[in-house]
């Protein structure tokens, strides 16, 4: 869960975003890039560029394409993996624009986290469903927690950190590796403040959500 200066959140690529006036195109790789961006350290810090392999999966499912947007105040980490995926809509899906439904992404591992003030929207089109969790002092619980995002953002800081190792040879987070020759980095512990990330898909062993809430809504979570 890495973070870019390039990628900042607009009424064209953001779900729910106020003032747009047109539903974003779900399922579409934003620039139809040949990489996937991921930043080491700091908002600050000189982008990467993470080579992805074809046919990598980040998750084992066929995802539906319709982005989903996540956000929490703080996320505290032990255990980070991250690299470049590939994950793939049903055939023929009404989400796959011009991309042959295929959505090139970055899969970011957390071995245990703990998510402060969590919230989560997604356009169902034209209005929004809400989810929120977290927000009462009891921060969200995750376990080998893995979620495939093509935006990012936030302050990060990571401790014990390897950059450019060959993602097949992780050991952060047990079970969890990428590809043979796929550029990626992991670290013993990371922290982010202000976290957003656009997903595509997500899985966990835990995932505890105190405090609850969902509902629908015309707007996103607050600031998107």
């Amino acid at each position: 869960m890495a973070s870019s200066p390039d990628v900042t959140p607009s009424a064209d690529n953001t779900p729910g975003s106020p003032g747009s006036g047109t539903t974003p195109r779900r399922g579409r790789v934003r620039g139809r890039r040949a990489a996937v961006l991921a930043v080491p350290a700091t908002l600050a810090a000189a982008t990467l560029a993470v080579l992805t392999a074809e046919g990598i999966l980040g998750v084992q499912f066929a995802i539906s394409g319709m982005p989903f947007v996540v956000k929490a105040d703080k996320l505290e980490g032990v255990g980070f993996e991250q690299y470049g995926s590939l994950d793939h809509m049903i055939p023929n899906s009404p989400n796959e624009g011009d991309t042959g439904g295929q959505v090139l992404v970055v899969t970011s591992v957390i071995g245990k986290g703990k998510l402060t003030n969590m919230c989560q929207s997604v356009d169902l089109g034209g209005i929004q469903l809400i989810l929120t969790a977290g927000n009462k002092g009891t921060k969200v619980e995750v376990e080998n927690l893995a979620i495939d995002s093509d935006e990012i953002m936030g302050n990060a800081s990571f401790n014990d950190i390897e950059i450019g190792r060959d993602s097949s040879t992780f050991d952060r987070v047990p079970g969890y590796k990428g590809s043979p020759g796929v550029y990626g980095q992991q670290a013993r512990t990371v922290t982010i403040d202000n976290l957003y990330q656009r997903n595509y898909a997500a899985t966990a062993a835990v995932f505890k959500l105190p405090d609850l809430r969902m509902k629908f809504s015309t707007s996103g979570c607050p600031g998107t």
